[in-house]
């Protein structure tokens, strides 16, 4: 038994999107090599089918949140080098060399702590260091390197192969800090050669910086939202891209509301005509943001028909007053239908919430399918 809810990824669009951003900056023959980002289940596309589909496509290194995800990437076959963004302060060490996954050092503590598990091993460790250059989470502060690297890679248990850094605000074209970010990467990057550190690799930019500015490719670009088909709003059209995810399901029923009536929890907003509604069986538990009710739209019957009442936690209802529709009937949520669309950023602009989050909250429960056409076959994603 499959659920009428389900989500179609596309991965020769995956495919496609990578090989568009390594023609964009110019490949490894131009120097700039393509570190593609699946981690969050791949952006809710589900990591490991992506994760192998890129693999095919020829990507030389996957990144990944914590080490937790790096091992079910490895549990799901994928070969290709992993890195792990996330802090090592919580996690199990032992992952990081029990499934050969590249580490970040992020503080003291974690060198520290990667330094030690090594040791222990009689391992040298091959590892990233990050730098914070401004976006206050997670990296070595750009203007404290002098008293803090030292100290954080005495000893022989450690090897930096890359330095990188990561953009707070590299989608919004006014906001100076990305400038200031930049040339703090900079001037980190001449501290640590002064004080002997010369890695291999340098890369800072995510999905809008390598579309916003080329001085933020160095060696790699870190494309996460771009590999999905989605593009940051302020440099949309800079390349060609097709979104590898649509979402569907199926009216379940189709009944009439009269005038003064309302749908779902909260008897928020009463109906001032009469009005034939569709419950469609996706919700709040599906990835459905409660936020779209009395704001969003689906496609039903190649026609835009509005969320009405509430978003609940297993359904939505949708006014289809004056149309034929009958339980069966195909809804799509994000996608086309008969020459209408709804993308992913029109999704997040209702909401006034990013397409990444869009995407990342479909739910664990959906079944993503891989076929070449959409059909609801496949085994369910792991969550």
């Amino acid at each position: 038994m499959v659920r009428p809810t389900y989500a179609h990824i596309d991965l020769d669009a995956i495919r496609a999107n990578f090989q568009a951003v390594l023609a964009h900056v110019g490949g490894p023959s131009g120097g700039v090599d393509v570190i593609a980002v699946v981690k969050a289940n791949g952006y809710g596309h589900g990591a490991v089918p992506v994760a192998r589909a890129l693999e095919a496509a020829g990507v030389r290194m996957l990144a990944c949140a914590d080490i937790e995800e790096g091992v079910e990437l490895r549990r799901g076959g994928v070969r290709a080098p992993i890195l792990v963004f996330g802090a090592l302060s919580v996690s199990d060490l032992d992952g990081v060399f029990r499934h050969d996954l590249t580490p970040t050092i992020s503080s003291p503590f974690a060198a520290r702590a990667l330094h030690d598990a090594a040791a222990r091993r009689g391992l040298r460790v091959r590892c990233h260091l990050k730098i914070d250059t401004g976006m206050n989470r997670l990296g070595f502060r750009y203007d404290n390197l002098a008293s803090t690297v030292p100290v954080a890679l005495a000893g022989a248990g450690l090897e930096i192969d890359a330095v990188y850094t990561h953009f707070a605000t590299a989608e919004d074209p006014a906001h100076p800090l990305f400038d200031q970010q930049r040339e703090r990467f900079d001037q980190a990057l001449t501290t640590l050669s002064e004080l002997g550190v010369r890695p291999r690799v340098r890369h800072a930019g995510n999905s809008g910086a390598l579309l916003r500015d080329r001085a933020t490719w160095f060696d790699a670009v870190r494309p996460g939202l771009l590999l999905y088909g989605v593009a940051p709003l302020a440099w949309a059209g800079r390349l060609s891209l097709k979104p590898a995810m649509t979402l569907h399901s199926r009216v379940v029923a189709v009944k009439g509301m009269r005038v003064g009536e309302t749908a779902g929890y909260g008897a928020r907003e009463a109906v001032t005509r009469a009005t034939t509604v569709a419950i469609v069986p996706a919700g709040y538990a599906d990835g459905l943001d409660v936020r779209l009710a009395g704001r969003g739209s689906v496609l039903v019957g190649g026609r835009r028909v509005s969320v009405v009442g509430s978003v609940c936690m297993d359904s939505i209802t949708v006014d289809v007053t004056g149309l034929d529709v009958t339980p069966g009937d195909e809804v799509v949520l994000l996608g086309s239908q008969s020459g209408a669309v709804i993308g992913v950023a029109e999704v997040a602009a209702t909401i006034g919430t990013v397409p990444h989050e869009i995407l990342c909250r479909t739910g664990a429960r959906i079944v993503r399918t891989y076929a070449a056409e959409p059909s609801p076959v496949s085994s369910r994603a792991t969550p």
